[in-house]
């Protein structure tokens, strides 16, 4: 398991990252402290969560997933062996975050949700802590191929009346890192100008500087390579791919409109991303062609995602063990020319069809 450099930091973290979506709604407790222990044992070092996990998002379960995690940790006195990430909720009208109101990228609201992450976690510090989301309006994943409108622009005295400030939430993180509740900072969801204003603020002074960027990276949504790559390379701002075997529709499972039972779109019919037009022929293509290669289709999904050159670390999911080996082992793929042409050849004709 090699490990990379989180952008310019001192963190090294493995090429694969365990994400943890899942625990506390579809897999247990137990569940999910088999699946850190089988990830650790494979050399895995780093995971990731959310304060609004587990998925899909409810009053009743969110936070779950971090208590877990915290267990595990208590239980294996390991805190210092693990390097962990967690997020904070965007601009949302859910209210069960903030106790009955809305929550902004703003310091009380940053402050509550660090404060009530680390107590689930059971630790005073994480890694990296991420904004989960803009809390500007901009399409989700930050990254579509096409775009019907775009927010207005801040005028001359900042952002939009709607909006706070990117110097402001960053500003925030600042005094998360001076108070010691977090390592470093980085983002989700965010596009090539979001990131680089938060760039542009940190060489300010304002506020630390981004180490990492976490978007939806697969075969059928490689958006990120279209602006996103060549300033995440340049910038030295690391990208933690998610959702590498596309809601698992990257896995076979769905192909020709099947539904197995207890499968995530079967359970909570939240798919919608990967059921655009065009996109089941699409996946079933490149479901195909890794079956002329010889592999599961998402094995050969988590090998495309784990061997691009600008992906640090690649997020993988699971809801049983079976399903994390096949992920672990990915990083033993030799992924070769002969696939990449192959994969892009698709590409070619079908774009991205899931942004």
């Amino acid at each position: 398991m090699q490990k990379r450099r989180l952008g310019r930091t001192d963190l090294l973290v493995t090429q694969i990252c365990l994400g943890s979506m899942t625990w506390g709604q579809q897999n247990t407790e137990a569940e999910g402290h088999a699946q850190m222990d089988l990830a650790f044992s494979r050399g895995v070092n780093f995971i990731d969560t959310a304060e609004l996990y587990p998925i899909p998002p409810k009053a009743e379960t969110q936070g779950r997933t971090e208590k877990i995690i915290g267990s595990w940790m208590k239980a294996k006195g390991n805190r210092d062996k693990v390097i962990l990430a967690s997020k904070v909720v965007g601009r949302t009208a859910n209210s069960w975050f903030r106790g009955d109101r809305p929550s902004q990228l703003v310091r009380a609201d940053i402050f509550d949700a660090i404060d009530k992450s680390l107590a689930k976690l059971g630790t005073d510090y994480l890694d990296l802590y991420q904004v989960h989301w803009p809390e500007r309006d901009i399409p989700w994943g930050a990254n579509p191929t096409r775009v019907g409108a775009v927010a207005r622009r801040a005028d001359a005295d900042g952002a939009p009346a709607n909006e706070t400030p990117i110097a402001e939430t960053l500003g925030v993180f600042d005094e998360l890192v001076k108070a010691g509740k977090i390592r470093h900072f980085g983002l989700s969801n965010e596009s090539s100008w979001g990131v680089m204003r938060f760039l542009a603020e940190a060489d300010k002074g304002i506020g630390p500087r981004v180490a990492s960027i976490q978007n939806a990276y697969n075969l059928v949504n490689r958006t990120f390579e279209v602006n996103l790559a060549e300033v995440c390379e340049r910038e030295q701002v690391s990208l933690l791919p998610y959702s590498p075997l596309a809601q698992g529709y990257l896995t076979g499972k769905y192909d020709h409109g099947a539904r197995p039972q207890g499968s995530r779109s079967q359970l909570f019919n939240r798919g919608q991303r990967y059921e655009t037009p065009n996109a089941a022929e699409a996946l079933l293509e490149y479901n195909e062609l890794a079956r002329s290669f010889g592999m599961e289709p998402a094995l050969f999904a988590n090998a495309y995602v784990s061997s691009r050159p600008f992906v640090t670390s690649n997020i993988i999911g699971a809801t049983t063990l079976s399903q994390l080996e096949m992920a672990l082992s990915s990083v033993d793929v030799v992924w070769t020319e002969e696939m990449q042409k192959a994969v892009d050849a698709i590409h070619q004709r079908v774009g991205n069809p899931c942004p």
